[in-house]
């Protein structure tokens, strides 16, 4: 197993027609000539400045996204702003995101009261990570596979990747069965290789992946003129295909919200919890400047912040990197029919690439540099260089955008950013809270929040309501405990 220091090292160099397809092919790509990325463990580390780091509460004047500006006629988009909060409840969820807004409505699928569920919002609702995101749910085709692998060990390894791929489903299906508008449309996308180093490394992991048990038969390989034909990319190499799907993630957690709401369950925005302490009658007491709520559960669903909330999690275990997203307004090559009908990730190396999705009602085209903007808990503002960049390498990537020409109208519509909640060994903390019982957590989505959330919820519900670890059908390394969080430190080293 690798030492979990340089694994974790690596993750944030950065962080974010009708064809007939290719057989997938294993042959190997050629190796680059470039020498391989060689970590120091005498080096400096790009996490020793966050010893100086210290949790926060989200930020009230938070920049909105393409996905506020476009659903602030919500009508609970501040439900009970003001006012004093209920004294007592027995289920209290702190954060009204996807994780927030599924978990309640779970729980009263399940048969609990929604009188009895109170969501706690510290800002509008769905403010942060799920309203911030790139707009996909896009399963990890098994590009993750050897990271996961190095920590886990293969067999674990398989579990977390082919839970994602059950997500899309379930997601798709949820929608469906719900008739919900949310912009949901189901896509092929694309790992498009723009390095020798980064295919074969893709290369590297799918084989690893397979030799696994892992199957093969949702992946697609293209090649050399296929991969460029394919994408539209010029400069691709090779591109993995996949299915994935592009989704309006504000809208549908509105939606979550609204039947909750509806049913009976009470939301209270701009109502930013500061501390929970424990209380009497084995309860646990929710402290705001509106007064304290005494509940018997309490689900932490706040991401990049939950340590603000749960010390024993030190930015050094739940790591807030700050990315940015843009919308651009399609030029006529991206509109009307020429509208893209995939997604894709331009991967110049593992953890530096560029996210790319179009969304069919609008055309909006969403770009995201994945680089990070720092370790920040501050989303109110973006930064002007990457506005710069993204525009730039979208222009040499898209040649036909001709942005250059373009008319007034077209371009830049807005930039924003979020923040991802990384964690050491690269999953999310899920479960109950270890000597804190009745405090529950699902959080530290590492980017994956759209591809994960839809399992991870459904089986945190069944934990909160009695049920095993084996009854979630999660990777066991998802399950929070202080042991994890201990290996965890162990592995920084000194």
């Amino acid at each position: 197993m690798r030492d979990m220091k340089q694994a974790y090292d690596s993750e944030v160099d950065v962080h974010f027609g009708n064809l007939e397809h290719e057989h997938l092919s294993l042959q190997p790509v050629k190796q680059s000539k470039m020498p391989s990325r060689q970590v120091n463990p005498d080096s400096p580390s790009p996490f020793d400045g966050l010893q100086n780091l210290r949790p926060e509460l989200p930020y009230p004047n938070a920049a909105l996204s393409y996905w506020h500006r476009t659903t602030r006629g919500f009508p609970y988009l501040r439900a009970n702003e003001t006012g004093p909060l209920p004294a007592t409840m027995p289920y209290a969820i702190i954060g009204s995101g996807l994780s927030g807004a599924l978990t309640a409505f779970e729980l009263i699928q399940a048969g609990v009261r929604p009188d009895e569920i109170l969501i706690l919002e510290a800002r509008e609702a769905v403010s942060g990570s799920t309203g911030r995101n790139a707009g996909h749910v896009r399963p990890d085709a098994c590009s993750g596979f050897n990271d996961y692998a190095a920590i886990h060990g293969a067999d674990e390894a398989l579990h977390i990747v082919n839970n994602e791929r059950v997500v899309l489903t379930s997601v798709q299906q949820f929608v469906q069965k719900h008739n919900i508008d949310c912009d949901f449309q189901p896509k092929q996308t694309f790992d498009v290789c723009l390095t020798r180093e980064i295919a074969q490394d893709e290369m590297d992991n799918v084989e690893q992946y397979a030799n696994a048990g892992g199957s093969l038969d949702h992946i697609k390989l293209h090649e050399a003129d296929a991969a460029k034909f394919r994408t539209g990319v010029r400069d691709a190499l090779t591109a993995w295909e996949w299915p994935a799907a592009s989704i309006h993630p504000v809208k549908l957690a509105q939606w979550l919200l609204t039947d909750s709401i509806e049913k009976g369950c009470r939301l209270y925005t701009n109502s930013p919890v500061s501390q929970v302490t424990r209380g009497e009658n084995g309860k646990w007491d929710i402290h705001t400047d509106r007064g304290v709520v005494a509940a018997g559960r309490v689900i932490h669903c706040t991401n990049a912040y939950a340590g603000a909330l749960l010390p024993q999690l030190s930015p050094m275990l739940l790591t807030p990197i700050k990315v940015q997203m843009h919308s651009l307004i399609p030029t006529q090559a991206f509109s009307g029919s020429n509208v893209l009908k995939t997604s894709m990730a331009l991967r110049y190396e593992k953890h530096r690439y560029y996210a790319l999705t179009q969304m069919a009602v609008d055309g909006m085209i969403i770009f995201g540099v994945a680089k990070p903007s720092g370790f920040t808990f501050d989303e109110t503002s973006y930064t002007d260089e990457l506005v710069m960049e993204g525009l730039e390498k979208f222009d040499s990537l898209f040649p036909r955008a001709d942005y250059q020409k373009k008319r007034h109208g077209e371009g830049l519509d807005h930039a924003w950013s979020g923040l991802i909640a990384m964690t050491p060994d690269k999953v999310p903390y899920i479960g109950e809270i270890d000597g804190f019982e009745g405090q529950f957590i699902c959080a530290g989505f590492n980017g994956h929040g759209m591809a994960r959330i839809f399992s991870c919820v459904p089986g945190l519900v069944k934990l909160m309501l009695g049920g095993s670890w084996q009854d979630t059908k999660l990777p066991e390394s998802f399950r929070y405990s202080h042991g994890r969080l201990d290996k965890a430190l162990a592995g920084f080293g000194p």
